[in-house]
Formats: structure tokens, C-alpha cells, sequence
């Protein structure tokens, strides 16, 4: 079967951003949609935050699972939808975060200084979403271009954001820790595929050097 021009060239067929971007939507649209019939159980404020936080975190692990998918398929398409799923990201993120100050805190300031002292995984928590903020703030293209090279050494933070963000939802369960495992244990393995690649290039790297001074 012959390739198409996008495949060839690493781009994304006509309609899928846009049918990922709905996709992506979904998720709130649903809570709202449960919200309005009263259907978020005995606590609807926990469940917001409860929601809204593990899709900040699927979607900061999907995102981190396109460049692996990108060298298993040889496709870079996978790359062109990094952006706008990082930004979801932290969209969700920024909801959770929210849902948290408005509706659980009801803004009493000095009661959340507490609590983010008081308990490590809101604070291992806040500190993941802050340091979301610069990576959504230079995720675009123009800024790429103004950072150069620094731009690349700052969104390698998002490995150590999203083990913040696990940690966040490991230390967070009490009783039943069986998913939050199951989000350790994919963290874990994207992890560890990005030190095999890396150890691979340069493994392969010193073999070119090596090769060019014999």
C-alpha cells in the first residue's frame, strides 16, 4: 500500500487536530453534563477535583508517550499533536487546581498556606503546576525561536513535572493505591524508554567517533 504525502513527510492528515481538540474537550464536557444532573456522587466537589486532576495527568502522559510512539512508528505526525495535548495538560491541570481554591478552600488563603505546608502531596502537587506554567507559556512557536536552545532544556522539565504530578496522586490515595500504580508504573516505563534512547544515541554517537579517528 503506498504512504500518503502526510505520512511521508511526517504531517497529520486533514481534521485530525480538530478531532482532537473535541476529544480532548470531552472529558469536561461529560462533568458538566453530570454536574447538571446531579450526578457526581455524595462529594461533587471532590469528584471535580478528583476528575479534573486525572486528566491533567493523562494527558501530561499521553503527551509524553508521542515522541516514544514517534521512533516505534518512524511517523513524526505524532509530534504535531505534543503542543495542543501538553496544553490540555495544563488546562486540566489549572482546573484542578482551581476546583481546589474556589470550591474546597472557598479562597481562605491563610487555611490553604496550611495545607500546602501540612500535606506533601498538595504541595508536591502545586509545585508540578507551577512549573507547568513556563512550558505553556513558551509552547509557541515564537517563543521556541527566542529561546533557542534554552527552550528545549526547559520543556525537559516535564519528566520531573510529571513525576511530581504521580506523586502527587500516589501520596494522595489513602486506601485503595491499585490506579495511581498503574500511572507510577506507565511514568516508569516512558522513563525508561527515554534513557534507553538516550543512552542509545550516544552510545552510537561514540562509535561514529571512534569509527571516524580509526
Amino acid at each position: 500500500m503506498a504512504e500518503s504525502p502526510a505520512h511521508r513527510t511526517g504531517g497529520l492528515p486533514r481534521g485530525v487536530k480538530p478531532v482532537v481538540f473535541v476529544t480532548a474537550l470531552l472529558p469536561l464536557l461529560w462533568l458538566l453534563y453530570r454536574a447538571l444532573w446531579g450526578d457526581l456522587g455524595a462529594n461533587p466537589i471532590e469528584e471535580i477535583i478528583h476528575q479534573t486532576g486525572l486528566w491533567g495527568l493523562r494527558l501530561l502522559l499521553i503527551t509524553l508517550a508521542l515522541t516514544p510512539l514517534r521512533r516505534l512508528s518512524g511517523w513524526g505526525g505524532w509530534l504535531r499533536l505534543r503542543r495542543m495535548l501538553g496544553l490540555f495538560a495544563f488546562f486540566y491541570a489549572t482546573l484542578h487546581l482551581l476546583s481546589w481554591v474556589v470550591l474546597d478552600q472557598f479562597f481562605d488563603w491563610p487555611m490553604m498556606g496550611e495545607e500546602i505546608v501540612k500535606h506533601p502531596y498538595i504541595t508536591v502537587g502545586l509545585l508540578a503546576w507551577l512549573m507547568l506554567v513556563p512550558l505553556a507559556v513558551t509552547s509557541t512557536q515564537g517563543m521556541m525561536r527566542r529561546l533557542g536552545r534554552r527552550w528545549k532544556q526547559l520543556h525537559s522539565l516535564v519528566y520531573l513535572i510529571a513525576v511530581l504530578a504521580v506523586l502527587h496522586f500516589v501520596w494522595l490515595v489513602k486506601a485503595d493505591v491499585r490506579e495511581p500504580l498503574i500511572y507510577l508504573a506507565l511514568l516508569a516505563l516512558l522513563l525508561l524508554l527515554r534513557l534507553d534512547y538516550r543512552l542509545g544515541a550516544r552510545l552510537s554517537s561514540s562509535r561514529s567517533r571512534y569509527s571516524t579517528q580509526r
